[in-house]
């Protein structure tokens, strides 16, 4: 789930949203997608074709992923355009049976500092968790900076971070002893094309994620995530309630919270706060507006960022990617 689906709900145009995502998600990071989105945002044409899904489907990252999936062109507009518009019954197919879930592992960078100072042992519920690639934060190699490297000599997955600010980087990683995650369709890492949607998912040119994706559905394959199917507020008191007794529970969730209603968030919201469990939330910066506008101040390339927070309470902003972290205390 990305950072830029809170523009659905502030009633942004199509073309304004394409040209969002181009200008300040891919910029920089994909050529590709850049192009594709500048030149879908000035087409009439292909945005009256968007126009016509459902508006939780327009998204640019949903759209472009569904093109890739079916083979389609992405390494210029012209063909792209012309391969969409011939094949817009495949497309809007494959739009309408498909979510955005990225499964990211890189954010577990963002929340290792807060994971490793809690209570040990723990036991961690992630809702939105999509393949559950994220609940293994205790299987993972990490470096920030250029400290020296925490984690599993063995592991198939190293997660870089640059930091800024007092962040408590931890000298060993967190003791987890049981995780099950949560999802509305949860991913199955044996199924191989569920995996080629998730690898669709990873932004064109971006071949360090996209290797990270792989290690990770290969390591989570030799021990398969407790993945349960339900809606977040429904399950979510059963699954705490599974966890083993003595240990801290841990409820954490990364960018879910645009794809709720209001009504549903605030639902949510106040059932974690009812529930004998540690709420570490990774939502991107509009949540906080007037915090994110003052911290991210003359930092262009930051302006979408999220806000890693523990019971409620920010306390750094991260790369969407949980490739930069910094902590605000």
């Amino acid at each position: 789930m990305e950072p830029w689906a809170f523009l659905e709900e502030a009633g942004m145009e199509t073309a304004e949203w394409y040209r969002y995502f181009a200008e300040r998600e891919v910029r920089g990071h994909s050529p590709a997608y850049e192009a594709l989105a500048l030149g879908i945002a000035a087409d009439p044409g292909l945005i009256e074709l968007i126009d016509g899904l459902p508006e939780p489907k327009r998204q640019p990252n949903l759209l472009l992923a569904a093109v890739r999936y079916l083979g389609g062109p992405y390494d210029e507009f012209g063909r792209f355009r012309e391969w969409t518009v011939r094949h817009w019954a495949e497309v809007r197919e494959t739009v309408l049976a498909r979510r955005t879930q990225t499964n990211e592992a890189g954010r577990c960078a963002s929340l290792l500092p807060v994971l490793a100072a809690l209570p040990q042992p723990l036991a961690l519920v992630e809702v939105g968790a999509s393949a559950g690639l994220c609940l293994y934060p205790d299987r993972y190699r990490y470096r920030y900076d250029d400290g020296p490297e925490i984690g599993p000599a063995g592991s198939p997955v190293l997660l870089t971070c640059r930091t800024n600010g007092k962040v408590p980087v931890p000298e060993r990683l967190p003791e987890v002893v049981w995780r099950a995650g949560l999802d509305l369709d949860p991913v199955d890492v044996h199924d191989d094309e569920a995996v080629r949607w998730l690898e669709c998912l990873v932004w064109p040119e971006q071949e360090d994620r996209l290797a990270r994706l792989r290690g990770a559905v290969r390591m989570a394959r030799q021990d398969p995530p407790r993945l349960v199917r339900g809606d977040a507020v429904a399950a979510l008191p059963g699954l705490v309630a599974a966890a083993p007794a003595g240990v801290t529970v841990v409820v954490f969730h990364s960018a879910v919270m645009p794809y709720l209603d209001a009504e549903a968030r605030n639902r949510f919201v106040a059932l974690v706060r009812t529930l004998p469990v540690r709420w570490i939330s990774n939502e991107g910066s509009p949540r906080l507006p007037a915090l994110a506008a003052r911290l991210t101040a003359g930092l262009p390339d930051r302006r979408l960022a999220f806000l890693p927070a523990l019971d409620g309470e920010p306390l750094a902003m991260a790369g969407p990617h949980g490739e930069w972290l910094d902590w605000l205390a």
